[in-house]
This record gives C-alpha cells, structure tokens and sequence, in this order.
C-alpha cells in the first residue's frame, strides 16, 4: 500500500510545487504567496505576487521565475530577494512555467472565460529567452497546463487537461518546438501538474479523480496515488529524488467565489521507486 504523509496542511489552492536546495518551493493561489518549507514542515514566504495562477520555475542560475499572470509580466526573485521583470508577457492570462537547462523558459496561457467555466479557444505555449524577448511557440492546446522538460533538454512535455492527453516536443537548439505529438492518452485521466522520473515515466496530478498516476509513453498506467482531494500539481524531489511531493485541495469548482474549500490546501509527501529526473 502506498504510504502517504502529510507535510503541511491548512493552505488554500496549493500548486506548483518545485524542489530546490533542501526544501520544496510551493504556491499558494488563494493567499498570493510563494512559499518553501522543509522536511519538518517548516515555512518561509519567499514572495508575495496576488496572482492567479500564481506558478514558479527555477532558472539555471539558480534565481526564481514567478508568473505574475494578472500583470501578464514575468518575474525574477533577485538573491537579495527583490523580484524585478525579467520579461513582459503582454497581456494577462498566463499559468504554468517550466525553464530548459538552456535557460530557454516556456510559459503557456489557457483562454478561459471564469463564468462560464470553460476555455473558450485553445491555449498556447510561449517562449521567453533571457534577452526578454516572448513569442508562440505552439497552439491549439485546449487547455495547457503542467510542463516538464526531459533531463538532456531535448523534449518539452505539456498536460491537455481538456482533451485528456499529455503532447509532447522536440526543443531545438533556439528553443522553437517541432515534431508535436500525442506523448500519452489518458483516457479519462484529467492532468494538471506533471513531473518526469529516471525511466521516462510521468507522474500527473489529477483535481477531479483526486489522484496522482504514473503513466509511461503511450499511457500505460504504471502507478496510481488515490487521495481524498484533488491533486493539482506533482514534483519529484527530496535530497535522492524519490519523494513524490503533491500539493492537494479539495475542489469546489471554477465558478465558485472559493475554488477550494478554504483551509483544505496539503503539501503531501509519497515516496517512489524512481527517482526524478528533468525539470521541474
């Protein structure tokens, strides 16, 4: 049986989680804060940005990516800990981030209408150089979420929550994508959050079958984490790699004026076989 622990608890919508160092950087949406907490469960806010989305990716040099999806900026925590702009995105909109060991970041945008509670075009997925300079490098997403890079930089890896798959691209040597394809269908599967471990394996976190899965190319199911409340985001960390960390909330929906049911947000921790692999 899979032994979940609980690593912090009465948080609001908790997501990107990211290990870096000895602690694990995690979001949380409802209180605009970036966070870190180790394994004691010890906190620290790290930066304070009211957004939402509100995700995070760590650059080469060590320094902090946040999108600031309101102000549609990209930010960049400075050692001192300041966030300046590293790039502007444009307009608002933005969600989940991932950087390349290139330094290459890429930052996707789901057209969403809140009323309504659905996308009402397909998303798409940008790239910001460190010369600051963004521009599409992929479209018709339905909605993108969760992104991971494979270890040797070659291959970006985007969730499809609505269309139920995870797709996958060649990175080239300038960043651009090529050679799109269905990297797994997940049947019913509904993934957010995405991390890649040792053996090419992704983990997803999935909000409304309150579950984590373990998916090989293709999309056989290799490894299943039930919960009892949605998983939006997975990352494999822990000084070896072989914790899987998962931020939880139960789920109230989209439409709702608290899409979680406040002070249900959980870092959890499960370990694994597999060691992480690629970024996050």
């Amino acid at each position: 049986m899979t032994h979940v622990s609980t690593l912090l608890t009465g948080r609001g919508l908790v997501e990107s989680p990211r290990w870096h160092g000895d602690r694990l950087y995690f979001s949380d949406w409802t209180a605009g804060e970036v966070l870190a907490v180790d394994r004691d469960g010890r906190t620290e806010v790290v930066a304070k940005v009211p957004s939402l989305p509100l995700c995070t990716a760590w650059l080469p040099d060590g320094r902090l990516l946040i999108v600031s999806s309101g102000e549609g900026r990209l930010l960049r925590r400075e050692t001192d800990g300041s966030l300046v702009e590293y790039a502007d995105l444009g307009i608002p909109g933005w969600n989940d981030i991932v950087a390349d060991g290139r330094g290459n970041t890429y930052v996707n945008r789901a057209h969403f209408d809140p009323m309504a509670g659905e996308a009402v075009e397909p998303g798409s997925v940008h790239l910001a150089t460190p010369d600051g300079s963004v521009r599409e490098v992929a479209d018709d997403i339905a909605f993108p979420n969760g992104m991971a890079v494979t270890a040797d930089d070659t291959t970006l890896i985007v969730a499809d929550s609505y269309r139920h798959r995870l797709l996958a691209f060649d990175i080239e040597a300038d960043g651009t994508l090529s050679h799109r394809r269905i990297w797994a269908d997940l049947g019913q599967g509904v993934p957010d959050g995405i991390c890649i471990d040792a053996e090419n394996a992704v983990w997803y976190a999935d909000v409304p079958d309150r579950r984590c899965v373990r998916v090989a190319e293709g999309g056989a199911v290799l490894q299943t984490v039930p919960l009892d409340r949605g998983a939006f985001a997975c990352v494999l960390g822990g000084p070896d790699r072989s914790t899987l960390f998962i931020t939880a909330a139960r789920w109230q929906g989209m439409t709702e004026t608290e899409m979680v049911t406040p002070g249900t947000g959980q870092v959890l921790a499960v370990p694994v076989e597999v060691p992480g692999a690629g970024r996050p």
